[in-house]
């Protein structure tokens, strides 16, 4: 998590004192997480994941590259996908799958035509 945290802050160029200012915490505080001289509370952890625009499985290391496997999702339990505030169905999500696999199928049949 620590190097998450570090890589996270720096892609987005803020300081230490930035990124404490942002979570309404103190600098030491966060320099700490970073540092692994304190480990922030699950309320914390949240409010990192949120600012920084990924989820707390990533921050501790259990999602590789802040990526989650799509056609894995419907085994995923403690994950939803909703659409306009309405949850997706399994046979919602495979068609999405369908759909998206289809579509980059078409999109490559395009570029070799242009070639």
């Amino acid at each position: 998590m620590l190097e998450r945290l570090s890589v996270l802050r720096k892609e987005r160029k803020w300081s230490l004192q930035e990124t404490a200012d942002k979570l309404g915490i103190a600098k030491s505080t966060y320099a700490g997480y970073e540092s692994g001289y304190r480990e922030p509370s699950l309320h914390s952890l949240l409010q990192i994941a949120d600012l920084f625009d990924t989820t707390v499985d990533y921050l501790l290391g259990a999602e590789k590259d802040g990526f989650i496997e799509i056609t894995n999702f419907a085994k995923i339990h403690s994950h939803r996908l909703s659409i306009d505030g309405e949850l997706l169905s399994a046979d919602e999500l495979i068609d999405f799958v369908s759909f998206v696999r289809v579509k980059r199928m078409l999109r490559a049949q395009e570029i070799k035509k242009e070639a």
